[in-house]
């Protein structure tokens, strides 16, 4: 049953889009019939429109926190997908080595070998997507 949209879902499908890229955002939201639309709207209004769309931090920034929570947190598939998000940020290659590298005092050596699997997955997925594209 489609629903309303809520307040800063615009603003937030344009931030969320912009670090997610456009076919990430795009399968996420597509189906507002699907089951887990409502959650989906709720996280494109409130995380990308209200929180990541506050002044006071850059991206980069905002990227950087959000990786190192997610390491903590130990949550793999968000963490792959913000890995990416925080490239497209600004973040480098090696400082995204150097995040894991940092994370493995605080969250644990096996935390940290985790999400060093993830960022060698997603660099190794954008050099094809690179490579594809020439």
């Amino acid at each position: 049953m489609p629903h309303d949209k809520p307040v800063n879902y615009d603003l937030g499908k344009t931030v969320r889009t912009e670090t997610l890229g456009e076919a990430y955002v795009s399968r996420a939201v597509a189906d507002p019939n699907d089951f887990a639309a409502p959650l989906q709207d709720m996280v494109t209004a409130h995380a990308w429109g209200t929180v990541w769309s506050r002044p006071g931090l850059e991206r980069k920034l905002r990227s950087v926190a959000t990786v190192s929570m997610l390491m903590a947190l130990n949550r793999p598939t968000e963490l792959k997908l913000h890995m990416r998000g925080a490239l497209n940020n600004g973040v480098t290659p090696e400082e995204l080595r150097e995040l894991v590298i940092h994370a493995s005092v605080y969250c644990g050596f096996p935390a940290a070998m985790d999400s060093m699997r993830q960022a060698k997955a997603v660099l190794e997925e954008l050099a094809q997507e690179q490579s594809q594209q020439q």
